[in-house]
């Protein structure tokens, strides 16, 4: 039966414990509310010791605030209780709602576990519901939710008035218990958003950094440095170009952001720019400048990202290779070139002439005895191109238009298209040089040169061979337009040639070779030369008769 003062004693006692459930609020940090919850069940729920065990992150608790006794706080603070040892504990003793009450008739067994406990000295029970110094009172704090993920556990020590606590006692612990663990949920909610917050604000400004690094070091760069779109309707147009990309292209920024890099690149290296248009992808190409001139430029991509999903773009860096890409063009033409009339030289003229030939055996012409059929493979001969093997042919040929030639001995044009080696060797010159020297001897091969480039079409090769020997390369001609240029080649070189007010004259005999797949490039050399040999003899004894 309730007594006249109790609902006097409990009023007094709700109003502490609403004060200390408020304070459990406005704790700044984790570890000061630790300790507002320990010193909560001394100040509103009289209790003489309480002791907060925090969950660890590896499920082990920890002694992580403790209030009432200096002496015990010290021996206990920062101890760590296995999870299976406070496990067996909360599943042992009395159940009163949340909170497990272990009576001192089963705690002996308790006393060897690894959980920090203690317990207060003091007589032994007089009633029956008197405390027991080995006594033990459990509140476990869990989190709000269907979960009910374990927090920490609160264990209390002897209460004031000496006696277990009662039904109205054992409701404020649990209760006091609930909002402990929503106040500790609510720290470490706190401490993880300051964390997140502090971590955020040093990425920015870590982000800041490197944005300001890679400004400048973009703007200030000494070679070119450009960032594309990539993908979408506007992919490869220039966002950003920096000075010295501006520079090297007589451009400035605002008219550079018009541009892609396609559409400044030179014509015949659009092919280059889009097989290393990708991440990683280099390139040496021809970029075009303001006043239409190009300049050689090497490019290197990288991709960069705005931030981890946002949109990609093209890094490119541009450097300016002029002058070595000169160079190697100049060395390139010196090592392939004659040195004295900038006509392809004798190796440069043999590399041509083998680019052309394969070494198949000689072709014929359709129903002769020898024609070559390898492996019983099915063919066609065309008149234009030679024999043209079909898409089953084994062997290394596939695909190759075999050179052929206009048929020998026979003055008749059937049609047949060959490539014309004209071997052009000067008469009179070796007279010019022993009269005049070779100063003069080298303008006149200067002039044939000239008026020999000039005689041929576009894409033909006029190559000198070596002393006073050329060779022409004439593809796709007949029979007769091939005697018909070596006439026109030959009239070219008789007029007089000038040289420091001297005319000199020299003549020229021509002998016609025809190179076919089967051949080596000597043996089509030596064909028109031995060709041009027969025709400078026979016009020899035609001068010896008329003399």
């Amino acid at each position: 039966m309730e007594t006249e003062s109790e609902p006097y004693v409990r009023l007094a006692t709700l109003r502490q414990l609403h004060q200390v459930v408020a304070n459990l609020n406005t704790a700044r940090s984790l570890a000061d509310t630790l300790q507002t919850v320990a010193d909560g069940v001394i100040q509103g729920l009289g209790y003489e010791l309480a002791c907060v065990n925090l969950v660890r992150p590896d499920g082990d608790l920890v002694v992580a605030a403790f209030a009432g006794s200096a002496a015990a706080e010290a021996l206990i603070t920062g101890r760590v209780g296995s999870r299976a040892s406070w496990e067996r504990r909360l599943g042992m003793g009395e159940a009163w709602g949340d909170l497990r009450f272990i009576p001192h008739t089963e705690g002996w067994v308790l006393i060897e576990d690894d959980v920090p406990q203690w317990h207060t000295e003091g007589p032994e029970p007089r009633f029956e519901d008197e405390w027991h110094p080995r006594d033990r009172l459990y509140a476990p704090m869990y989190a709000s939710g269907s979960g009910r993920e374990l927090l920490g556990v609160i264990s209390v020590d002897r209460p004031r008035n000496g006696r277990r606590p009662g039904p109205w006692g054992r409701e404020a612990l649990q209760m006091y218990a609930s909002q402990a663990a929503i106040a500790i949920s609510n720290a470490r909610l706190r401490a993880n958003m300051q964390r997140a917050l502090v971590r955020l604000e040093r990425e920015q400004q870590a982000l800041r950094a490197s944005e300001e690094s890679f400004r400048q070091a973009f703007e200030y760069a000494p070679s070119g440095m450009a960032i594309a779109e990539m993908g979408g309707d506007q992919h490869g147009r220039l966002l950003r170009a920096n000075d010295a990309l501006c520079r090297l292209l007589s451009r400035p920024a605002s008219v550079m952001r018009r541009y892609s890099f396609a559409d400044l690149v030179h014509p015949e290296d659009i092919g280059t720019l889009l097989r290393t248009s990708a991440e990683g992808g280099r390139a040496e190409l021809r970029l075009g400048r303001r006043d239409g001139t190009y300049v050689w430029v090497s490019l290197r991509n990288s991709v960069v990202a705005d931030t981890a999903d946002g949109p990609r773009f093209l890094l490119t860096h541009v450097e300016d290779i002029e002058e070595r890409k000169r160079h190697e063009l100049q060395l390139a033409h010196r090592a392939s070139h004659d040195a004295l009339t900038g006509l392809p030289n004798s190796a440069e003229l043999r590399a041509r002439l083998s680019s052309r030939l394969c070494a198949r055996p000689h072709a014929v012409h359709p129903g002769a005895p020898d024609a070559y059929d390898p492996e019983g493979s099915v063919y066609e001969y065309d008149h234009g191109r030679g024999f043209d093997f079909g898409a089953d042919a084994a062997g290394p040929y596939d695909h190759h238009v075999h050179t052929v030639a206009p048929p020998s001995g026979s003055d008749v044009d059937d049609g047949t298209k060959g490539l014309a080696v004209l071997f052009c060797d000067l008469d009179g010159f070796k007279s010019i040089n022993d009269r005049f020297g070779h100063h003069t001897g080298d303008a006149v091969l200067i002039e044939v040169a000239r008026r020999l480039t000039a005689g041929v079409r576009d894409g033909d090769t006029v190559a000198r061979l070596g002393g006073d020997e050329f060779v022409v390369l004439a593809d796709g001609l007949g029979s007769a337009d091939a005697a018909d240029l070596a006439v026109r080649l030959r009239n070219a070189i008789i007029p007089p040639i000038r040289v420091e007010g001297r005319a000199v004259r020299v003549g020229a005999s021509f002998g016609i070779g025809w190179a076919e797949c089967g051949m080596s490039v000597e043996e089509v050399l030596n064909s028109a030369d031995q060709r041009m040999y027969i025709e400078k003899r026979s016009r020899s004894k035609v001068h010896r008769r008329a003399g």
